[in-house]
């Protein structure tokens, strides 16, 4: 059965964040997902999730300065302490929120160091993640981002994130697969979902080109979902796209897709 959670960062937009989830409630969602929660009260968000019958699915570690371009310090050698300390802020949010997985950003790679020192800190950092947040009961997620996007963005492909779980030898990381992402940086989407299963935990949902929504594209989400319900793929779906005409007038797609 397909399980589709609204992204509140690039859906319903057209409100306040705060009210978006009154809006994913109405339309029919019953998980949401978002970039970050670190902006509001984690008592104020929690009291809209259960006023809505609302599950969070996802959020983000903190990751660095947004709004100056920063996507991400995970990677980033000089900045280990500001990534401990923010997976200690994204636990206080979890216990208030009861999300279950939280996701790392690996970041754009400093221009002055090498792809080794960048692999090494981001094993490191996520060795330090993984552990703190498996005693809390919460897995962690890594997610490849396509370079064209995010000019520099360490994290690219899958088999390179498989290959970084790998090196961490923890137990508790797993892949937040972003369909749109790896599209356009590798296709096999199908292929490269099956043989990757058992370490994908999460997926998201965009067309491309445009990232906007599902039948908008050259993406065949038509065969896309019938094929994650065939091998079993049982997590949520974020739908983290963005609405080519507006949210509500845009969610015709999903029951075109049978869902």
């Amino acid at each position: 059965m397909t399980k589709l959670a609204a992204n509140l960062t690039m859906l319903f937009t057209e409100l306040p964040f705060l009210e978006r989830f009154d809006a994913a409630a109405k339309a029919g969602f019953k998980g949401v997902e978002f970039l970050f929660p670190y902006a509001f009260k984690a008592e104020d968000i929690s009291e809209k999730l259960s006023a809505n019958d609302l599950k969070l699915v996802l959020h983000n570690l903190p990751a660095g300065n947004w709004e100056a371009g920063e996507r991400g310090i995970a990677c980033h050698p000089d900045r280990v302490s500001e990534f401990q300390q923010g997976v200690d802020d994204a636990l206080k949010y979890a216990k208030v929120l009861g999300v279950k997985q939280i996701n790392c950003l690996a970041g754009i790679k400093p221009a002055d160091i090498s792809d080794e020192v960048a692999t090494a800190t981001l094993v490191s950092n996520l060795k330090f993640a993984a552990d703190k947040l498996q005693a809390a009961g919460i897995i962690l997620l890594i997610e490849p981002i396509n370079t064209f996007d995010i000019k520099g963005f360490f994290l690219h492909n899958t088999q390179q994130a498989i290959d970084i779980i790998k090196a961490t030898g923890s137990s508790n990381i797993f892949v937040q697969y972003d369909i749109y992402h790896m599209q356009r940086m590798e296709g096999e989407l199908a292929n490269t979902i099956k043989a990757n299963l058992p370490l994908i935990k999460h997926l998201q949902l965009a067309d491309n080109p445009g990232r906007f929504e599902p039948g908008t594209g050259e993406i065949n989400y038509h065969y896309i979902f019938a094929f994650l319900n065939e091998i079993g793929y049982d997590g949520w779906i974020g739908c983290e796209y963005k609405p080519k005409a507006g949210t509500v007038e845009g969610l015709g797609w999903i029951k075109a897709h049978g869902i």
